[in-house]
């Protein structure tokens, strides 16, 4: 059968499209722009150049490619490492934390020797002379803590302010010995020096004044000499995060000395110093052999009930009671704990 399609015109009159092409020809428009070779500097006629698209790498979510995986990795191979630390954590301080609250809350049948979970030990700890132990431990803690902070901090600040480097180190290094000496060395050392018949009493006639070392005064001054400097070696960082420039910013603007402390200098200070003197007072909280060295009985501890009722010295089997007693210090030191952490961190960002 002969084609019938009439060929399209080709005269004048006639319009030719302009995207026309002969038959089996790739149209310029279509062409691909890689179609086109390298190196002849001819580009496409008309229509812009579609770009090839490169398959890329997946992108992690640190930004860097597979950063990810090699993240999650470093985790599991960090497992191994820490295993020892916390089988560590478990034993030294999991399992007597665990009896020691096993104890507290359990109370022991004489006769048939069978235990049974109560809470008498820990209601009698709370009341009677346990209390007053328990009250006079604080007292004396917060006696201790507020001086020693007070002191250190005006010895620290001296040692800073000094024109003499060498100061800083004798007082650094004395502070860190003094600062790990008390205990019964500490005590022997006062009673042998404040001690009723002690060279310092004798030679000024101390016991006509009334005082005693055997005392509570006895008992701050024995601990303010291993507080102070601890104290000291603490706030000392903190006063180097002051900036001279804000002093000098502070002078520029006409404030006083005065001014700069009160409105700059403390402010800024103050979450170092209020956790230096929640860490002296945890100190002076736990400190035990200083004052069962020096005083014994005599003054109202919670440390010395402690030690009095495992050694069964007043009550034989008490030993539960003597955990109860304990579960109440580490409350206590978990509270102290709970206000240093944001102290301490509250400091770090602004001296830091």
């Amino acid at each position: 059968m002969a084609d019938t399609t009439a060929p399209p015109p080709t005269g004048s009159g006639a319009a030719t499209p302009a995207n026309s092409a002969p038959a089996g020809s790739t149209p310029v428009d279509s062409a691909p722009a890689d179609s086109v070779p390298a190196g002849t500097g001819s580009e496409p006629a008309t229509g812009p150049a579609t770009p090839v698209a490169r398959p890329s790498r997946p992108v992690r979510d640190d930004g860097r490619p597979g950063g990810g995986a090699r993240r999650r990795g470093a985790r599991r191979h960090r497992w191994p490492v820490v295993v020892p630390f916390f089988a560590f954590l478990a034993v030294c301080f999991g399992l007597p934390a665990g009896t020691m609250v096993y104890g507290a809350f359990t109370v022991v049948d004489p006769a048939s020797g069978t235990g049974r979970f109560s809470t008498e030990n820990v209601s009698g700890s709370l009341s009677g002379a346990y209390a007053t132990g328990l009250t006079g431990s604080v007292e004396l803690s917060l006696m201790t803590a507020l001086l020693a902070t007070v002191i250190g901090t005006l010895i620290a600040q001296a040692v800073v302010t000094s024109p003499r480097p060498a100061l800083r180190g004798i007082v650094v290094s004395a502070g860190g010995v003094l600062a790990n000496f008390s205990g019964a060395p500490l005590a022997f050392a006062f009673i042998a020096t404040l001690g009723t018949t002690g060279t310092v009493t004798q030679l000024f006639h101390l016991d006509r004044t009334g005082f005693s070392l055997y005392s509570f005064t006895g008992l701050v001054l024995a601990y303010l000499y291993f507080m102070v400097p601890l104290m000291v070696v603490t706030v000392l960082p903190a006063l180097d995060g002051l900036r001279a420039q804000w002093q000098e910013a502070a002078a520029s603007c006409g404030a006083t000395r005065g001014q700069y402390w009160r409105h700059v200098g403390i402010p800024v200070l103050t979450p170092s110093l209020l956790g230096g003197a929640v860490l002296m007072f945890g100190t002076a909280f736990a400190s035990h052999a200083t004052a069962a060295v020096m005083v014994g009985s005599s003054q109202p501890l919670i440390t010395i009930q402690i030690a009095n009722a495992l050694n069964g010295n007043v009550l034989v089997g008490q030993e539960n009671l003597a955990l109860a007693m304990s579960l109440n210090m580490v409350v206590i030191a978990l509270l102290v704990m709970a206000v240093q952490i944001p102290l301490q961190r509250r400091s770090t960002r602004w001296l830091g």
